[in-house]
């Protein structure tokens, strides 16, 4: 008789899944919205789409990449990532925003629907990644101080 058993998936599965599904998701994303996004406002609409799926999808999964990379650092250490990513990312979007607001080539409306569609859509398939996912935990009881023999 043969036993192999099924190997364990580390503690950071969820956010590997996380990362995965978010990216399935922006893909699908870029697909529909560049379709509909051409389909309603031309060249325009496409650019639109493109460069909206590009600063929602990756405000988002920069942060998935981010969590997963700190889960392997000191919490203190972690924290301080998180917090300078996320203000990297803040400074970042403002920026592209600002170059992007002397041009006329993209549609605007149709960049701001794929952003908060990309916004939605990737943390919804990042939450789906994580909750489907399965880690084993072990609770270890504390070790008891052993009970002084009782004399009678």
């Amino acid at each position: 008789m043969n036993f192999t058993p099924t190997p364990v998936q580390g503690p950071d599965a969820p956010l590997k899944a996380a990362l995965r599904y978010g990216l399935i998701g922006l893909g699908v994303l870029v697909v529909l919205s560049v379709a509909i996004g051409a389909a309603a406002a031309g060249t325009a609409g496409l650019w639109g789409a493109l460069i909206g799926s590009a600063i929602g999808g990756g405000f988002i999964l920069t942060t998935a990449a981010v969590v997963l990379f700190g889960a392997k650092l000191p919490p203190s250490t972690a924290g301080m990532v998180m917090l300078a990513s996320w203000v990297g990312k803040m400074l970042v979007a403002l920026l592209v925003i600002a170059i992007l607001n002397q041009f006329e080539f993209y549609d605007r409306m149709v960049l701001f629907l794929t952003v908060i569609g990309a916004l939605v859509i990737v943390l919804g398939a990042e939450t789906y990644g994580v909750v489907r996912q399965k880690v084993p935990y072990v609770t270890v009881p504390d070790p008891s101080p052993e009970t002084p023999a009782r004399e009678d």
